[in-house]
């Protein structure tokens, strides 16, 4: 079995996060996508989180129906900020040995890995799937990694992937890139416009209903 982890604020989800796991499920043979909502993330500081219930509520909503999707509330069931190290190593303690385990980022986020708790250990404990931006080149590790550990990375032509001496892969991988971001759907609904075929009907309903980003962005 392979397994992927999607975390994220997820404040609101939408087609970009959905569509793009949708295509790293065909192109990494993934059997699961595991959307994990952040209680607290470490990197996101700049506006108010919705309240966790709600986003979880909202990623629920998201993937219902999709037998490759689901979702975890294991992030807010550990106090303070959540660290990817932390829900890696709860996911390999839960699957059985046969599991592979692949973590989703972006590319930005990826980029700037070396600030991510523990992120040396995080690199030999799963595979990472980088979801890459058009215009993306294939520059290898040079410009992510400190020299040393990306000169260790071996990159497998075949597969498409820099291999770690550990075994561990990274995969950059191109996914429609839909122009969608959470920030603009909070300012469009501060705003009182549609935000209809951007997030699922569900989603917008469940907006509604409890009048989320009515007066932030």
């Amino acid at each position: 079995m392979k397994w992927a982890l999607f975390g994220g604020t997820f404040d609101p989800i939408h087609f970009g996060h959905l569509r793009a796991a949708q295509e790293l499920c065909a192109l990494l043979s993934l059997d699961r996508v595991i959307f994990i909502p952040a209680p607290a993330p470490p990197h996101k500081t700049e506006w108010k989180i919705s309240p966790f219930e709600d986003r979880l509520q909202m990623v629920r909503l998201a993937v219902s129906g999709n037998p490759l999707f689901s979702f975890s509330d294991i992030e807010s069931q550990r106090s303070g900020k959540s660290y990817s190290v932390d829900t890696v190593r709860y996911f390999l303690e839960q699957a059985v040995q046969s599991t592979t385990l692949y973590f989703i980022t972006g590319q930005d986020a990826f980029n700037a890995i070396v600030t991510w708790r523990e992120w040396e250990s995080l690199l030999g404990l799963c595979h990472f799937a980088v979801m890459t931006r058009p215009g993306y080149e294939n520059e290898g590790l040079k410009k992510i990694l400190p020299p040393d550990l990306a000169a260790a990375y071996r990159y497998d032509e075949a597969g498409d992937a820099f291999e770690s001496p550990s075994g561990k892969r990274v995969f950059f991988r191109k996914t429609t890139f839909l122009d969608i971001s959470a920030s603009d759907l909070r300012e469009k609904i501060r705003q009182g416009q549609s935000i209809r075929y951007l997030t699922p009907d569900s989603v917008i309903a469940y907006i509604e209903e409890k009048g989320l980003y009515k007066s932030r962005v």
